[in-house]
C-alpha cells in the first residue's frame, strides 16, 4: 500500500509544507512579506479595500482569506475571475490592492485581469508556487507558498499548497491587523451573532438598568432596605448618597448583621450597615473581564458607574452565565 494512503503520512506532507512556508518567512521571505503588510495597511489608511481573487481550489482559499482580512479589520472582498472579465471588474477602486492567488502562476483568467490592474494602478500581491511565473513577475509583491510535495498521491490535487495559502492569508491579516492597533473591542463590534458575539459582549449590553437597579438611600430603615432588595431579587442593593454610589449591601451583609445583631439590626440605616469599598466596572468593558473580576473575588454581583462614581446600572453572575463565556 502506497504512503499516500496513510491518513497520518498526508497530514504530516501538508505540516511539512507549513514549515517550509515559516522557514521562509523568517528567512527570505521576511522582506516581501512586510511589504505586503505594509500595502495592505496604507490601502486601509487612504480607505481602500483588499480585493481577494482566485480560481478553483485556491479561489476558495481567496474567501477564506477575505473573510479574514476583513474580520480583522481590512475591508476585503472576493472577487471570481473569470466573472470579473465579465463586469465584476466594477468592484475595484483606485487605491484598492488585489491579492491573487495561483499555485501555477499562470492562471488564464487572473492574468486577463493584469493589463486592467495595471492601467489602474492597483497594487498586486500574489500568493504564488512558481516564483518566476507570469503573476509573479507582475506582481508588486509575490509571496512563495511552493511546497515540497502534494499530500495527493498523484502530485495533482491542490492539498499542502492550498494549506500554505491559507496559513499565509492569515499570517497576513493578523499581521496587518496588529499593525493597525485592532483592539479585542474592535473585533467584537465586527462579531455581534453567534457564541463568539457573546463572549465578546460588553457589561453594558448584559446589565440591568433603570428601574431594575436596586437602589436605597443612605438614611433608608434596614427594614425598606430588606424591601428593595426582595423586590429587585439580585441578592443586592446599591447604597447612593448626593446621587453617587456611597455602598452596597449584599445578603452576606444582611446576614451577618442579623446573626450579629438580632432584631435590632433592622433599627439601623443602610449607611450603617454597607460596605462603602463595592467592586465596580465601566459599561464599556468586555463581559468576560467581569466574569473574571466576580470569579477572583468570590462575589456575585459588580456595580457600573460612570466616571464621576453615579450609578449605571448593575451587573449580576447570572447574566454572564447565561451568555456562554465560558
Amino acid at each position: 500500500m502506497s504512503d499516500f494512503r496513510n491518513p497520518s503520512q498526508l497530514v504530516r506532507i501538508e505540516a511539512e509544507a507549513l514549515l517550509a512556508l515559516a522557514a521562509r518567512l523568517d528567512g527570505p521571505m521576511a522582506a516581501d512579506f512586510d511589504r505586503a503588510v505594509a500595502r495592505i495597511f496604507d490601502c486601509g489608511q487612504s480607505r481602500g479595500r483588499v480585493v481577494v481573487t482566485g480560481m478553483g481550489k485556491s479561489g476558495i482559499i481567496a474567501q477564506k482569506v477575505a473573510a479574514t482580512l476583513s474580520s480583522t479589520g481590512s475591508p476585503a472582498l472576493f472577487m471570481h475571475p473569470a466573472e470579473a472579465l465579465h463586469g465584476d471588474l466594477g468592484m475595484i477602486a483606485e487605491g484598492d490592492v488585489v491579492i491573487a492567488l495561483s499555485a501555477s502562476g499562470e492562471t488564464e483568467e487572473i492574468l486577463r485581469l493584469l493589463a486592467t490592474l495595471q492601467r489602474m494602478g492597483n497594487a498586486l500581491i500574489s500568493f504564488v508556487c512558481e516564483t518566476k511565473s507570469t503573476l509573479a513577475q507582475a506582481s508588486d509583491v509575490a509571496l512563495d507558498c511552493s511546497v515540497p510535495a502534494e499530500a495527493c498521491g498523484l502530485g495533482l490535487a491542490p492539498t499542502a499548497s492550498t494549506t500554505a495559502m491559507l496559513a499565509l492569508g492569515d499570517a497576513l491579516a493578523i499581521a496587518v491587523s496588529l499593525r493597525r492597533g485592532f483592539r479585542v473591542e474592535d473585533f467584537a463590534a465586527l462579531h455581534p451573532g453567534g457564541k463568539l458575539g457573546k463572549r465578546l459582549a460588553t457589561v453594558r449590553q448584559l446589565m440591568h438598568t433603570g428601574d431594575a437597579v436596586p437602589r436605597v438611600k443612605i438614611e433608608t430603615p434596614m427594614t425598606d432596605v430588606i424591601y428593595e432588595m426582595s423586590r429587585k431579587k439580585l441578592g443586592m442593593t446599591t447604597v447612593e448618597q448626593a446621587g453617587k454610589l456611597a455602598g452596597i449591601i449584599s445578603d452576606g451583609d444582611l446576614r451577618r448583621l442579623l446573626e450579629r445583631d438580632g432584631p435590632e439590626g433592622l433599627r439601623k440605616t443602610a449607611g450603617e450597615v454597607m460596605n462603602p469599598s463595592p467592586q465596580t466596572i465601566s459599561a464599556g468593558e468586555m463581559a468576560v473581564r467581569a466574569l473574571h473580576t466576580m470569579e477572583e473575588k468570590k462575589i456575585t454581583s459588580l456595580i457600573v458607574v460612570d466616571s464621576e462614581k453615579h450609578i449605571e446600572g448593575v451587573l449580576h453572575l447570572h447574566d454572564l452565565w447565561g451568555t456562554e463565556l465560558m
